[in-house]
């Protein structure tokens, strides 16, 4: 047994863990690993049509228990809270545009509901682990590159203005209360059960549905814009090394991954490993133009010196199995939630 699988089996097996968001994209993945490694795994979500939660994501996972309901009625979660051992944070509002569209929503999920969980885990399990699914969207646009933890935050969007927020609530109730949290900022997380109904939850989900129902990828822009991205494997790696890990308790750390890749490179890789299709420039829609970063690629060294975390999936395979998963699934992910 491996260093890290030992970790992971003194640390998980047996265990109680509770996933808000559990339904959706990267806390669905996080389930079945946690589930496979022994722990006592609850999920919950709000199944809100819009934001990527789907049944179908723990399709044939036994021992995960599911509760449909919105982490925003404290109610639910002082239900929930007690008694777990590990309390995973990954339920959210990602979509930046609608933020802008709708600033009181976002408010109200990326702000009051992670108030009402750490008041939660507070009064009824001060003792629970804590790590919360932040974002590098709190950086906006970077000043230089690769961008560390000592990068001023600078969000350009409601979404992450609120995720600022949030992630400083989990510290403060580290610092104030003694609650043990850890905030990891991932950044464009891909691969098998994300959204790809539109671009809400990742640009890449959006370019995988048209690639495989024959349409245009668009991309906006000039496209060399530079982007960075961590498999969904890798980024549920992270999030068990932060929680098993005591060093990580109140700390923030990055993610990221060791291509950089402009869109237009992307565009033309996902084309070639699907073997058909096709890409074009298009110009940016106003709403997008207003809140886009330019150019972005992290720095995980922190992470990688405290935990010993790296990306271990190349890109090109992870896009491979992104294209192989939907190739086989897309129908289950372009209906209603449910």
């Amino acid at each position: 047994m491996t260093d890290r699988a030992a970790l992971f089996a003194a640390a998980f097996a047996g265990r109680r863990a509770l996933i808000t968001g559990g339904l959706g994209f990267i806390g669905s993945t996080l389930a079945r690993r946690l589930a496979g490694l022994g722990a006592q795994v609850a999920v919950v979500d709000a199944l809100i049509p819009t934001y990527g939660g789907r049944r179908f994501n723990l399709a044939g996972v036994a021992g995960v228990a599911v509760r449909v309901a919105d982490v925003r009625d404290p109610a639910v979660l002082e239900a929930l809270v007690p008694r777990q051992d590990f309390v995973f944070n990954l339920a959210g509002q990602v979509s930046h545009l609608d933020s802008m569209r709708d600033p009181y929503t976002d408010l109200d999920i990326n702000g009051r509901s992670q108030l009402a969980l750490l008041e939660a885990c507070r009064r009824h399990n001060p003792g629970v682990r804590l790590v919360y699914s932040g974002t590098r969207q709190i950086y906006g646009r970077p000043r230089y590159l690769p961008v560390d933890e000592q990068h001023p935050v600078d969000p350009v969007d409601v979404n992450g203005v609120n995720k600022v927020a949030a992630e400083w609530y989990h510290l403060v109730y580290h610092r104030a209360y003694g609650l043990r949290t850890t905030s990891l900022r991932l950044t464009n997380t891909y691969g098998p059960r994300m959204r790809v109904a539109d671009a809400r939850q990742t640009f890449l989900g959006l370019w995988v549905r048209r690639l495989l129902e024959g349409e245009e990828i668009l991309v906006y822009g000039t496209g060399a814009q530079r982007r960075d991205f961590t498999y969904v494997d890798d980024a549920v790696e992270a999030l068990l090394l932060a929680a098993a890990s005591d060093a990580a308790v109140g700390e923030t750390y990055n993610l990221g991954g060791d291509e950089v890749v402009s869109l237009a490179a992307l565009a033309e890789q996902l084309v070639a490993l699907h073997g058909a299709g096709a890409w074009r420039r298009v110009p940016f829609p106003a709403d997008q133009a207003a809140i886009d970063i330019g150019d972005y690629y992290g720095s995980y060294a922190k992470l990688h010196a405290a935990l010993g975390w790296r990306p271990a999936v190349p890109l090109a395979a992870g896009l491979s199995r992104t294209l192989a998963y939907y190739a086989q699934h897309l129908p289950e992910y372009l209906g209603e939630a449910g």
